[in-house]
């Protein structure tokens, strides 16, 4: 096999955890195939360049392997080559949420009452 559907791809390599999550983020351009916008279609072969914002993190990898079905942990890592870059600033990120969390990151949607009395709690 050299070459695979992209949201196939992505659910194999466990950025998503579900099919149709990657395939929403393809068609909303939070995966860019070569620095481009595509669609969950497109196939995907060895070589290429993928930019994945899968909400908790960026990343920059190099498809190093084809794969259609999802596997363990350890396999779906053997499926991409991540970029120096990407490490770097996935690290930095870390590091800056471990000094200071946003009080609003961990609340969904919009505050609940309960929610704002403990924002205005932490910003005082």
């Amino acid at each position: 096999m050299d070459s695979t559907r992209i949201d196939k791809w992505l659910w194999a390599a466990r950025f998503f955890k579900t099919r149709s999550l990657a395939t929403d983020a393809v068609e909303r351009a939070k995966v860019k195939l070569n620095g481009e916008r595509t669609k969950p279609s497109h196939n995907l072969r060895i070589g290429d360049m993928l930019l994945i914002d899968n909400g908790a993190a960026e990343w920059e990898v190099r498809v190093c392997g084809i794969a259609d079905k999802r596997g363990s942990a350890a396999v779906a890592q053997g499926l991409y080559g991540e970029t120096a870059a990407s490490v770097e600033k996935r690290r930095l990120l870390a590091e800056q949420h471990r000094f200071f969390r946003e009080p609003a990151a961990a609340i969904k949607g919009r505050p609940t009452k309960r929610d704002r009395r403990l924002l205005d709690q932490s910003s005082s």
